[in-house]
Order: structure tokens, then sequence, then C-alpha cells
């Protein structure tokens, strides 16, 4: 499909998809939307900011909309955060305006009350984590029985997180004759068992490669010692317009780096797992409607949060893991735009850097660690020495793309 336009949807969808400036489908929404339509089983894998979230947003709200009216939950998305959980609410808002469909969220950190008010109120659509919600069956606050749509996004997260248990029970309270749609950055060994005991026939869907960043992402390197990280920064934020995200490894860290930013006059929030929920809600729209021009993250931000118009990632330091990265990076060059992505690490972490580069098929550092370009910065004594810092820049050759 080359336009929204094409698809089988409602007037009333396709009104919603017009106002809200949705014209051109993306390749996942493209191979996903229709076979989703026709009450197929899904299991798609995709990079982060490729447009999963329309792509089962319409079919749900298509088949609720023409089909047999009918009262209580017909539709369960989970998801790994709350963050993701609220932003898929929010397109859901959108999306169904008109369409006699409603949605309620079921997430921690927010009021219980006005979460079971909504269910109760008649929502047909319900988002949820799977802790809350698992939380709220065992006290038998939230019937499921009546589902006919279940979407898990986010699936290899959500493993992740350890959530496998809790989804298997979650699972088992749903009808047996449902549609599944499940949505994955990776299919690994654990989330291919989910997959296969929750399906039937289901239509497969591939896009790009999965392994690596996208090639949309112009990927660079700086090689410094660990107290010369606050002034690379400070340096790229004055030589690069545009928000940036900035990752930390510890919620210490990441209060301390957006402190520090603060005080040199940079608008800087902060957003890990000890924030409290309006605190997280706060930060990630302060930074989405450009209050803030540096978000500084742990990785409860890698994944499960969209922000269009990512301009720059930066990983202050490492990742845990290869994988990490790649959810890193995704949260620039999305939707067709072309991000960048800089990786700051010291001259102990060269075997760490290594890794990611054979784990991924990417490469960061040049052979023999030859630097692209020499930057120089005063030392931090103030004399008139200097320490030259190793910077390369790589542009991803173009990823292999499977159907």
């Amino acid at each position: 499909m080359n336009t929204f336009s094409e698809f089988p949807l409602t007037t009333q969808l396709h009104n919603n998809l017009s106002k809200h400036g949705f014209q051109i489908p993306t390749p996942i929404q493209s191979m996903t939307i229709e076979p989703a339509i026709a009450g197929r089983d899904l299991v798609a894998t995709a990079q982060t900011g490729t447009g999963k979230t329309l792509a089962f947003v319409l079919p749900i709200l298509q088949l609720l909309s023409t089909g047999e009216r009918r009262r209580g939950i017909r539709a369960l998305i989970l998801s790994p955060t709350r963050e993701l959980a609220l932003q898929i609410n929010e397109t859901l808002v959108k999306m169904s305006k008109g369409t006699g469909q409603s949605a309620a969220v079921a997430v921690g950190g927010l009021s219980e009350r006005s979460q079971l008010n909504a269910i109760r109120n008649g929502a047909t659509i319900l988002v949820a984590t799977p802790g809350r919600l698992y939380d709220y069956l065992s006290r038998n606050l939230v019937d499921l029985s009546h589902v006919q749509m279940f979407v898990l996004d986010e699936a290899d997260r959500m493993l992740d997180m350890g959530f496998l248990p809790t989804i298997k029970r979650i699972t088992a309270a749903l009808p047996a004759e449902r549609q599944t749609l499940f949505f994955s950055a990776t299919i690994e060994a654990s989330v291919k068992q989910l997959v296969d005991s929750q399906v039937r026939n289901a239509v497969r869907v591939e896009l790009g490669s999965i392994s690596k960043p996208s090639e949309q992402v112009d990927l660079r390197y700086v090689e410094v010692e660990q107290d010369g990280k606050l002034a690379v920064l400070k340096g790229l934020l004055n030589d690069h317009e545009g928000s940036t995200l900035v990752f930390a490894r510890t919620k210490r860290g990441a209060d301390r780096l957006a402190k520090r930013l603060s005080e040199e006059g940079v608008k800087t929030a902060a957003i890990h797992g000890d924030r409290s929920q309006n605190q997280r809600i706060q930060a990630l729209q302060g930074f989405q409607r450009g209050y803030y021009r540096v978000l500084v993250a742990t990785d409860v931000a890698a994944r499960g949060i969209h922000v269009d118009n990512v301009a720059h990632v930066v990983n202050y330091d490492l990742p845990g893991a290869p994988e990490d990265f790649i959810h890193r990076v995704g949260r620039t060059g999305r939707a067709g735009a072309r991000g960048m992505a800089t990786t700051l690490g010291t001259r102990s972490e060269r075997s760490d850097v290594a890794n990611i580069e054979r784990k991924l098929s990417i490469q960061l550092l040049e052979p023999g660690q030859r630097p692209a370009a020499v930057l120089r910065m005063p030392s931090s004594n103030g004399g008139g020495s200097s320490r030259r810092l190793v910077f390369s820049s790589r542009r991803m050759r173009p990823a292999r793309r499977a159907i």
C-alpha cells in the first residue's frame, strides 16, 4: 500500500488519520495492517521507530468498530513499560475518536481507582503492563474472558525484564479463540517458544536487519578519559542542533550528569526507575515539547519510550550488552529521518567496544584505532597541555531486508 487511503478502513478512521497527518504508511504498516484486518495471527519483527504502534492500533479499531457490539474488554495490548503503554494509549485516543471505542490503561505509578473506573465504565481496549494487569487479575478486578484481539508489543523486552511467567498467567486467562499479534525487535529462543505456543498459522513479517542499528543512523565514536567526557558532551551539544538523548549507566550517574548540564545552562531532565511516575511524565513531555534540550536516561528509556525527532543519541556510558546498543541508538533516525549516535569510551573499554562491533557486525573503531579526526581540549589542571580525543565516524552499510 502506498497511502493509508488504500487500506480497507472505515471512513472515520480515514478521517482520523488525515486529521493527524498520517498519509503514507511505513513499511511495517504496509505489510501488517491488511493481514491483521483480515483476522490473521501475526508475528512481526522490526527495529524501533518503524511505526509498529499504528500497525496494531488501526486493525484493532477497524475490527472492533465493524464487528458485533459487545461490552467488556475486547482487545488487550501488553507493553513492557508504563511509558510505552501511555504512549500507545495516546495513539488510541487520537485514532478512536468517533469510532465508539474507548481505551483504558493498567500500569503502575498511577491511580488505581481511576484506572479501574475507566475499565468499568465501558472501555473496550485495555493497554497494560504485565505486573499491574496480573495484580488486577489476581484480585478479580478485571475480566479478560471477552478478549478477541491480543497484542504483545516489544515481546523481547518483556522477556528480558523477566515477565515470562506473568505473561503465561495472563494468556491463560484469555479465550483460546482469539487473534494474536506479536511485535518484537528480535525473536530469540525464549521469544520463539512463547510465540509458537500462542499463534496459529501466523503471517510472519521481518523488516530489515534486527541485529544491527538502523542504516538511517550515522555512528560515531570518541575515545576520551572518564574525566573528559563532560567536556566532550558539551562540545557535541555546541556543535549540533536539536534534541539529544544521553544514556548513563546508573541512576545516580544520570542525576549527576543532568545536574551538571543544568548548571552549565543546558535545559536538562533525567529519567530512570527511581523517579516517580509524575516526574517521569514531566521529564518526557518536557523533552518531547522542546522545553528540555537534553534528556539523560538509564536504559529504562532505551526501549518503550517513543520520542519523535531526536536528533542525536549519546552513549555517555557504554551499554551493558550489545543488544542494548541497538535499542539506544534506535531512539534516533526514526520514520525515515537520518540520525546520529555518538558513543564515548575510554581506552580501557576498547575490548567492550570490540565486543559490540563483533556481535552487531558494525565498526566503530578504526583499524589500529587510527583517528578519523583529532579533537583537542584543555587539560583539567588549566595548563597549556592538551589531551587527544580519538574520534571515529562510520556510516552504516545498508541493512539487509528480509520479508
